[in-house]
């Protein structure tokens, strides 16, 4: 008796009176199947099937109808045993200083509080946004938090809860949680003109947006102060030491008068400025005084002892998760932006202006 053979390739299911296809290899319909023919991602398709909160109506609707047309079934012990684990958060996160390492261990704190936990993708030169969500999507996380890249449309917009953590974002589906680098840039500008500064420079951590939010505050409160005649901003292409030391090279190869203060775009670019400085001979802050901004763990060392506009990474994690399981939960959330005052910790790499 010949045995019966075996479908590969398409074959045909009855849904509601009409033909529908089915890719069909011998093997069980998965959730990436699901989320393949409906066009979402996997973290999306799976908020949907678990009737969670996050997915609007249209996805709902798109995704139920290719279940359906798959013939999709939960796999009723996985789910079991999906149930027993606790709630993950993506973290996405990239080369910008020691402060997000900061920003991380916070996020793992608040989560831990809550019964969640985190599963962390990073981005680097040869990893985008896309592949660094798409290990992600194999945890099946429930929620994201985004401390990089700082894009204007972040790519689950609207697909998940998610919140972005240091910059602004336009589209209403995404919380933000973020320091004012507006106040932060205007303490430490005014700072430094109490202390008898007026040739005040700005160290550029590349052209991100949230570079670009804090070169703007600074051109702002140089404007505040009646000094939009000394604005000079030093471009760094990056955000970390060696980007800062390339800039501060940069700077005193310039056939210019040098500036007697640098504000700079975060504390590792600050300190590493500070150290080029030092082997040319120039005194901080005899000479030349400098702010950071973040007050990290370097600011705060007594070798480098910074002046630096303060974030709190733990309460802005606290922030951001709690955003983050009110929107899983349903609950509504007042204001889909949070900013926080900074304030400026004074130390001693700023003192007066040296005399003329």
């Amino acid at each position: 008796m010949a045995r019966p053979r075996r479908t590969t390739g398409w074959r045909q299911l009855s849904r509601g009176g009409a033909v529908a296809e089915q890719p069909w290899s011998g093997r069980r319909v998965t959730l990436a199947d699901v989320a393949k023919r409906a066009g979402v991602s996997t973290a999306l398709a799976s908020i949907v099937m678990r009737e969670a909160p996050g997915a609007s109506e249209a996805s709902r609707r798109r995704v139920l109808a290719a279940a359906e047309d798959l013939g999709y079934r939960p796999d009723v012990r996985a789910r079991s045993l999906a149930s027993l684990k606790p709630h993950l958060i993506g973290v996405l996160f990239g080369r910008a200083g020691r402060f997000h390492f900061e920003l991380i261990d916070g996020l793992y704190a608040a989560a831990e509080e809550r019964g969640w936990e985190l599963v962390l993708s990073a981005l680097t030169s040869s990893r985008d946004e896309a592949r660094a969500l798409s290990s992600l999507n194999d945890f099946r996380f429930d929620a994201l938090v985004m401390l990089g890249p700082p894009v204007a449309e972040p790519m689950l917009a609207g697909q998940v809860p998610l919140t972005v953590i240091g910059w602004h974002v336009d589209q209403p589906d995404v919380d933000i949680v973020r320091t004012s680098d507006e106040h932060g840039l205007n303490l430490a500008v005014r700072h430094l003109v109490e202390l008898g500064h007026r040739r005040i420079a700005h160290l550029q951590g590349g052209d991100g947006l949230v570079a670009i939010a804090r070169r703007d505050a600074y051109v702002a409160a140089m404007r505040d102060v009646g000094l939009d005649h000394e604005v000079r901003i030093i471009e760094c292409a990056g955000e970390d030491q060696l980007d800062g030391q390339r800039a501060a090279r940069a700077l005193l190869d310039e056939n210019t008068e040098l500036p007697t203060a640098l504000v700079a775009f975060n504390d590792d670019i600050a300190a590493a400025a500070m150290s080029v400085l030092a082997q040319h001979g120039i005194d901080v802050p005899g000479d030349m005084s400098i702010i950071g901004f973040d007050d990290s763990a370097l600011a705060r060392s007594p070798e480098v002892d910074l002046t630096s506009v303060q974030q709190v990474p733990q309460e802005l994690a606290r922030l951001a998760v709690e955003r983050i399981v009110a929107r899983c939960e349903g609950r509504k959330v007042a204001d889909r932006e949070m900013v926080l005052e900074p304030e400026l910790k004074v130390r001693s790499s700023t003192g007066p202006a040296p005399s003329a």
